[in-house]
């Protein structure tokens, strides 16, 4: 058993195998799900409900195709701040919460960069509009770098749970 520091819950093996089918498919019923780890449902659900109250399952989510719903372009933006302020820092992510073009915002260190954003929309028209007013908008970007994705290489929401053994 592996106890996590963060969470202090107990991580065995049948709850890595919880967490790597709910991954998989978090459609799965709680009986479906009991079948595939080897217990049956009721203790089932009590370890799924015991990993949600650790704060160790977040949310479940649906994957949406982002090619089939016409949103077929993703850019990795690299943005540089003029001051490093906490309250400049606060201003630039809560602002870029309300974007939901923006599927991830990392602040980064290296690359002159402040902070790394991962943008959707359907075309470079619309990536134009969002970057002259949006990104540029916001108080204290100096500096916009963009990378235009040309292929998903490895796109996975998947966590490596082989860590935990």
């Amino acid at each position: 058993m592996l106890k996590n520091k963060e969470t202090l819950i107990q991580i065995d093996k049948i709850d890595r195998r919880i967490l790597a089918q709910i991954q998989n498919d978090a459609s799965l019923t709680n009986q479906q799900l009991a079948e595939k780890v080897g217990l049956s449902p009721s203790p089932c659900l009590r370890r799924v409900r015991a990993l949600e109250d650790a704060g160790i399952i977040v949310r479940t989510a649906a994957v949406l195709d982002h090619k089939k719903l016409g949103l077929s372009l993703t850019v990795v933006l690299l943005i540089g701040m003029d001051r490093h302020t906490p309250e400049r820092f606060a201003s630039f992510e809560e602002q870029v919460n309300e974007y939901p073009e923006i599927l991830e915002c990392y602040l980064v260190t290296g690359h002159d960069a402040d902070y790394m954003l991962k943008v959707v929309v359907p075309d470079m028209d619309h990536y134009h509009h969002f970057l002259l007013n949006r990104i540029t908008r916001i108080q204290g970007v100096s500096g916009v770098h963009s990378s235009f994705v040309l292929k998903r290489v490895i796109d996975t929401t998947a966590l490596p749970l082989g860590y935990l053994s």
